[in-house]
């Protein structure tokens, strides 16, 4: 918890509360259904929690901005964004009915009312959003495919509506269909320890 607050000072004692409520819950959750490796889960808030809100550093998503997470997995990036911008609208959605499951449930223990969680494929997602996350659920040009469809056109934040995707490696290949749009951000110059090395935060506007 000591590394949120080291990058995000000035959390509400709410936010603080809820994230600090984190590691108990899911490692409750990942002893019965396994949603983060069991060897990682010590190191659920450099890994998971600071990872997500790499996508903070680089907006501020205005009240009302509504955002959907792609294969969100064990709820991430999708559950930390939701407590830090509580006045936006968060939807997560994945494949795997378990997932949603421990999503749902530990977004009722710490109160996140602005968050909800569906099992649904993404080409069966039909409603628009300003802004989709994702963090390495399928390469780039795939992922882009599939969502087009569902980035609303009405644009109210600091970056135009689209793509906010956590990727690592060598993204070269993957984003040279978008380097003339693509923006790629070092999460090694957001945070400064050694794990962020090669892990990068990719902004496409779409």
């Amino acid at each position: 918890m000591d590394i949120i607050l080291k990058y995000f000072p000035d959390l509400s004692e709410t936010q603080r509360n809820q994230f600090a409520a984190l590691a108990d819950l899911y490692r409750d959750w990942n002893n019965k259904i396994n949603v983060i490796s069991r060897k990682d889960i010590d190191n659920l808030y450099e890994h998971h929690v600071l990872h997500s809100l790499a996508i903070a550093k680089a907006i501020k998503f205005r009240a009302g901005t509504k955002i959907l997470d792609l294969g969100t997995g064990g709820g991430f990036p999708g559950i930390p964004l939701a407590i830090m911008f509580p006045e936006s609208q968060f939807r997560l959605i994945d494949g795997t009915g378990k997932k949603i499951l421990v999503v749902n449930e530990i977004s009722k223990a710490i109160g996140l009312e602005n968050c909800e969680a569906e099992q649904i494929r993404g080409e069966n997602e039909k409603q628009k959003y300003d802004f989709i996350v994702s963090r390495a659920v399928m390469p780039l040009p795939d992922l882009v495919k599939l969502i087009k469809k569902n980035i609303a056109k009405p644009q109210h934040n600091s970056l135009p509506n689209g793509l906010m995707c956590l990727k690592g490696g060598n993204v070269n290949e993957e984003i040279k269909p978008f380097k003339h749009i693509a923006d790629i951000t070092d999460i090694s110059t957001l945070f400064n320890e050694e794990w962020f090395k090669q892990k990068y935060l990719i902004y496409l506007p779409l």
